[in-house]
């Protein structure tokens, strides 16, 4: 079994994008309606917690209570180190995904029992559409190479037919239309529930 994708580029640049982001934003709107930047960013933890104990499928009751709860997001809950504390968590995500054996057998996520290779490519697609997210709502730009632009598409296009609706869930709005030769990262954040168009409010 091989790598099937390196998370390592999409978490350098959240990273990045988390570590720019000053106090006064933190109640700024996203396009993730239900959470503003602080919310989102605090969701950015909990992903990479959950997805970390997934990759290593961790069986200790720390590792459990990771990949049991649905990182929902909430900006109460950031510690005060939250700056350095995320970008390591993000880091150590990225490197428990280059493990092989990550990718193999079966794990847990967000309390849900899934194919290893599914919630690396579901690591990965949060990774990047986050990042759009904490992008836009910092009005910074962002991009992805096509590699990981292709795995995200791949993923979010299964995720989308009309008998998808119930497996969306929370995870997604309804789908956006979104030209068929829109660039790539525009049809990943369209059938996501986000419009491409998004910008931050004005302050």
């Amino acid at each position: 079994m091989t790598v099937m994708c390196d998370l390592g580029p999409a978490a350098r640049r959240m990273a990045d994008l988390v570590d720019g982001v000053p106090d006064s934003r933190l109640t700024a709107p996203t396009p993730c309606e239900r959470y503003t930047l602080g919310d989102l960013i605090e969701h950015v933890n909990g992903l990479s917690l959950a997805f970390t104990a997934a990759a290593t499928k961790d069986a200790t009751e720390a590792g459990d209570r990771a990949t049991s709860q649905g990182p929902s997001g909430h900006a109460a809950r950031l510690d005060d180190d939250w700056r350095t504390r995320i970008p390591a968590r993000l880091a150590a995500l990225a490197d428990a995904w280059r493990v092989p054996a990550a990718w193999s057998g079966a794990t847990r996520a967000g309390g849900l029992d899934l194919p290893a290779d599914l919630a690396g490519r579901i690591a990965l697609n949060e990774l990047v559409v986050h990042g759009w997210d904490v992008a836009r709502a910092m009005g910074r730009p962002y991009e992805a190479d096509a590699r990981e632009l292709e795995a995200c598409l791949s993923f979010v296009s299964a995720m989308s037919g009309p008998d998808q609706q119930d497996s969306r869930g929370d995870a997604f709005g309804p789908v956006v239309d979104v030209p068929a030769d829109a660039p790539l990262l525009d049809r990943v954040i369209g059938l996501s529930g986000r419009d491409p168009a998004w910008r931050r409010p004005a302050p």
